[in-house]
């Protein structure tokens, strides 16, 4: 009997994507991009508690992982050279180069506490946890509700299987993500104009779909702290702020959590946070996104174009708070 598979429809054929053998030598990238000898400079004009910050709580062995090949794409990756330099990390700052304050981000040791509506709360260390889980790599789309875009081959785990470790009750309706908070090492959190920590949330129905995914590395090695180490969450259908960083804390709940951003200013930034080009900010329109490592400008896709896998989660749920 023959066997049919059907690839969702932001899948492209394995003949276009990038190859594997092009991330499983960290040394050839950083060499062609010239990025070994940038980030030894950067180092090395950092102070020595700072440079010690910037030694990563991931385990190097455990990367490159494989690549699922189930996760393409149908643009090109963005370098880490600008990827990495072109961050939102407001816990540091609000400029877009926020990556040298970010280096202050002290992330090893680093626990991770798991509780509320599960069998046995614990607190367990990342270490622990990241050598715990089956690692392998994705590529997925990134896109910024500020109407910018990038595309990542992020490593890590599907946070379906974070929650099973969890063990939740049959009670627990959702997942609420918690980051640090130490003002005297992120500069940002001494702030007024934000109420901290950094706070986000999705449904047990969103935390179960194939895609949700929990981060702990990029580009074949361990996170760098501007790309939110040592753990964050990768929700790729949806506007990037709900892709929270540096997680603390995962508590399972019956209560919808108030994010981050929409305790702020909750007319624009919603819990769901959903992709939608028909759905403007009130400040600016999504129909369209800049891609960041060619600055294009190309159209925005409908749930990131990830909709074949995730639009069932919201059939039934009516209104445009979906979108934002």
């Amino acid at each position: 009997m023959a066997i049919i598979i059907r690839k969702p429809a932001w899948a492209i054929s394995d003949a276009l994507a990038t190859p594997e053998r092009a991330f499983l030598d960290r040394r050839d990238i950083l060499k062609a991009w010239g990025l070994g000898a940038l980030a030894l400079a950067a180092s090395a004009n950092l102070p020595k508690t700072v440079r010690a910050a910037t030694l990563p709580a991931g385990n190097p062995a455990l990367y490159p992982a494989k690549q699922n090949a189930a996760y393409k794409l149908d643009r090109s990756l963005t370098p880490e050279e600008i990827n990495s330099k072109y961050n939102n990390f407001y816990e540091f700052g609000g400029d877009k180069d926020i990556w040298t304050e970010a280096q202050t981000l002290v992330t090893n040791p680093w626990d991770i506490e798991i509780g509320g509506m599960v069998e046995k709360p614990v607190t367990i260390a990342f270490a622990e946890l990241e050598a715990k889980m089956p690692l392998e790599e994705r590529l997925y789309r990134h896109r910024c509700v500020e109407a910018w875009s990038m595309t990542i081959p992020w490593t890590g785990f599907s946070l379906a299987k974070l929650v099973e470790l969890a063990k939740p009750t049959a009670s627990a309706k959702y997942i609420r993500f918690e980051t640090f908070y130490d003002p005297a090492m992120a500069s940002g959190q001494n702030g007024f104009l934000y109420t901290w920590p950094y706070v986000e949330g999705v449904t047990m129905a969103e935390a179960a779909n194939e895609l949700a995914f929990m981060v702990t590395g990029a580009y074949g090695k361990p996170l760098l702290n501007q790309f939110g180490a040592p753990l964050r969450l990768a929700l790729p259908w949806k506007y990037g702020f709900k892709s929270i960083k540096s997680i603390r804390k995962i508590s399972f709940t019956d209560k919808q959590p108030v994010s981050f951003w929409e305790g702020l200013a909750s007319n624009e930034y919603g819990f769901w946070a959903n992709v939608n080009p028909d759905v403007a900010h009130p400040r600016w329109s999504q129909a369209q996104e800049r891609v960041l490592h060619t600055g294009e400008t190309v159209p925005t896709l409908l749930f990131n174009g990830y909709g074949e896998q995730v639009a069932g989660l919201y059939a039934g749920i009516e209104g445009e708070e979906l979108y934002r």
